[in-house]
């Protein structure tokens, strides 16, 4: 096999991948909003926030989602109406909060994560649990090195 067909070969991986992305996040969209009328980025901090259970500065929380401070704060805004998420000042900086679930926030978060892993798997039925392992750790291996900017052929 050529370089240039193995090149096409990743390309067209690429854009499958990006298809069934779209198309997973399209359902995990459409369900978070039918069955808890929610969105998948209000998800999403939720989830962050679950695993920070000592709470994170909205800074942290922007990096941990890799989104800017300004998409969190409006949805960090809403969980705090809604009573799942606290917003706490840190102390010795007057401009930072420290933000985490409250205990409401902590038992929805986990009513719909145990939803979302049903979907997932449900979606993922026709995978292989040995492909579904080697796609997972090819998919790690590509974050990996992007995440050390290693980006050269």
């Amino acid at each position: 096999m050529s370089e240039t067909d193995i090149s096409k070969d990743r390309l067209r991986l690429w854009l499958r991948l990006l298809k069934a992305t779209r198309s997973v996040e399209s359902a995990l969209r459409e369900n978070l909003r039918q069955e808890f009328t929610t969105t998948l980025p209000r998800f999403d901090v939720m989830a962050a926030l679950s695993q920070h259970q000592q709470g994170l500065k909205m800074s942290e929380l922007s990096s941990v989602l890799k989104v800017s401070n300004g998409n969190v704060t409006g949805i960090v805004e809403r969980l705090v109406e809604d009573g799942h998420v606290l917003r706490e000042k840190v102390p010795g900086d007057r401009r930072a909060s420290r933000v985490r679930l409250t205990s409401a926030g902590d038992a929805e978060f986990a009513r719909q994560a145990s939803a979302h892993e049903s979907w997932i798997d449900q979606i993922f039925t026709g995978v292989a649990p040995e492909a579904a392992q080697t796609m997972a750790e090819a998919l790690d291996a590509v974050a990996r090195r992007l995440d050390n900017k290693d980006t050269a052929p």
